[in-house]
């Protein structure tokens, strides 16, 4: 039996403004964190053996991934899109819209189409290339949307779509 497994398809180069903003920030602050890792390392090796220096070992991998980290968004951020601004039908749903949907029981559900680089659950946000995202897209108030869950057939009513930041 093989390891093998098909690369992950590649996700949407889209993103909000502010989700930019907060990716380049994040890149800042990690080139500021490897320095100050950087010297602490250096200390840690500077104590002799390091196969028992459990100081070194923790630094390294430390070091390991914020690497991995500034190397990933060195290469997406000169990938993605900046999406900042209204669409022409706001009516309808598009990358960037909050969304709010009532189920059959009438409990209502607000989601926000994001980006992949910037979803956050405890706030709504999914991602564009998410099921009920894709089956969100062009849709109206007043449209019905369904999404195939693992529990079945879900059923959701578009009751508003608005745009900007909330």
């Amino acid at each position: 039996m093989s390891r093998w497994r098909p690369a992950s398809p590649k996700s949407s180069p889209y993103i909000t403004a502010p989700g930019y903003r907060r990716l380049e920030t994040e890149l800042k602050a990690l080139w500021e964190r490897r320095a100050d890792v950087t010297q602490h390392l250096a200390a840690a090796a500077a104590e002799g053996d390091r196969s028992e220096n459990a100081e070194y070992l923790y630094r390294k991998k430390e070091l390991r991934g914020i690497d991995r980290r500034i190397r990933y968004l060195q290469k997406r951020l000169p990938l993605l899109t900046v999406v900042d601004q209204v669409p022409r039908q706001a009516d309808r749903v598009f990358f960037g819209a909050w969304v709010t949907l009532e189920d059959a029981a009438g409990a209502e559900t607000t989601y926000r189409i994001v980006g992949a680089d910037e979803i956050d659950t405890q706030q709504g946000w999914i991602s564009v290339d998410a099921p009920l995202a894709r089956a969100l897209l062009k849709k109206a108030i007043d449209d019905e949307v369904s999404v195939a869950t693992p529990g079945g057939l879900a059923r959701w009513f578009v009751v508003d779509v608005r745009y900007g930041e909330e």
